[in-house]
């Protein structure tokens, strides 16, 4: 078996993939591929009518908010915020916690002002600012809430007067959370919801339509409300396969109960780091991510050995990034406990072979 810690693409429920696989040469039984599925007929609109009921129930979204299955990843959505939020007097309150954070700072620059209320780009964001403010006038304060790279994930939501957009890619349906306290929230696909090649953006629709520019018709959030998400060609397969894994998850108990497992597997990686005289972990531990697990050898010497040792296991994907070295494990819903147990029992086994 290979236990796969990919950051992203990453790994989907077994069952997802069967299905899915299946779909690829007959789809419903109709013999034409889900790859050749024409988006407009009754049998994907179910798919795409499916795939957004599940996720507003998952999240128990109220009336006031939808969810649109978009092309352009997440990092399109660094723009296409701005762009429908922010006129170019107003002001945008943002904290800088990580890459793809000050990434959406420079896009949202193009459309208008941008104010950085807290940042921990000071220490390699290897925290989380506890104390800033927000000015009253920001047109909305946009938080990154699990940064994949460093290892770090706002355990609180901090709580402002002002519109609340987040980019939630890396730990969306992960932990319960009050969903309707966030007036736009955005996701690429391909760590807890699908495979890559489609995003997610939950929308409040009392925030749309305040800005005086005028918006090309494909950016414009409106304009995908009303068409349901077909405003143009979907990426079929990939809202197909977010369809399926959002389906397992309503049958695992939803995301109260995957939470809970998320919350062992974090647990029992984390005490073996900080029991283990061979590692240490790289963040603060109150900001410590549930997602993504970030660590390093005391003696950085051993750390090829060790990849070599895991990966000869089965053990892929735990290789740092390369802006912070060291090892990454990633503990996405699909994730099984066991494999966090096998990474857990190497990590032993290979203390007792250093010393």
């Amino acid at each position: 078996m290979v236990h796969n810690f990919n950051a992203g693409p990453s790994i989907l429920p077994k069952e997802v993939f069967e299905e899915a696989a299946a779909s690829v040469l007959s789809f419903n039984d109709t013999g034409l591929s889900i790859l050749e599925f024409g988006h407009r007929t009754a049998a994907f609109e179910a798919v795409m009518q499916e795939a957004r009921a599940l996720l507003k129930e998952l999240m128990s979204l109220d009336a006031h908010h939808e969810v649109l299955f978009l092309h352009g990843g997440a990092s399109t959505q660094f723009m296409q915020v701005p762009m429908n939020l922010l006129d170019v007097k107003e002001t945008a309150a943002f904290t800088d916690t990580g890459v793809w954070a000050y990434k959406a700072i420079k896009e949202a620059k193009i459309f208008g002002k941008v104010e950085v209320v807290c940042s921990s780009r000071d220490k390699n964001y290897s925290y989380l600012p506890a104390d800033f403010a927000v000015p009253n006038d920001a047109k909305y304060l946009h938080i990154t809430t699990n940064n994949t790279i460093y290892g770090t994930q706002w355990q609180t939501i901090p709580v402002t007067s002002n519109p609340l957009v987040a980019d939630m890619s890396s730990d969306i349906l992960s932990r319960t959370i009050d969903f309707n306290a966030f007036d736009l929230i955005y996701a690429g696909a391909q760590k807890n919801i699908g495979a890559a090649g489609v995003s997610i953006v939950v929308v409040s629709k009392n925030i749309l339509g305040k800005t005086k520019r005028i918006i090309p018709a494909m950016m414009d959030y409106r304009n995908h409300i009303k068409e349901g998400s077909m405003l143009n060609t979907p990426p079929v397969f990939a809202v197909y396969v977010c369809m399926l894994t959002l389906r397992w998850l309503k049958k695992q108990g939803g995301v109260q109960a995957i939470e809970k497992l998320n919350n062992e597997k974090a647990a029992m990686l984390y005490a073996e780091i900080d029991r283990n005289h061979l590692f240490k972990g790289t963040v603060a531990t109150k900001d410590r991510s549930k997602m993504n697990v970030c660590f390093v050898m005391n003696d950085p010497a051993l750390e090829p050995a060790f990849l070599k040792y895991v990966s000869d296991a089965n053990i892929v994907g735990i290789k740092g990034h390369r802006s912070v070295g060291g090892f990454r494990a990633s503990l996405y819903n699909a994730l099984p406990i066991s494999s966090v147990e096998v990474l857990t029992a190497l990590m032993k086994n290979f203390e007792k072979t250093a010393d």
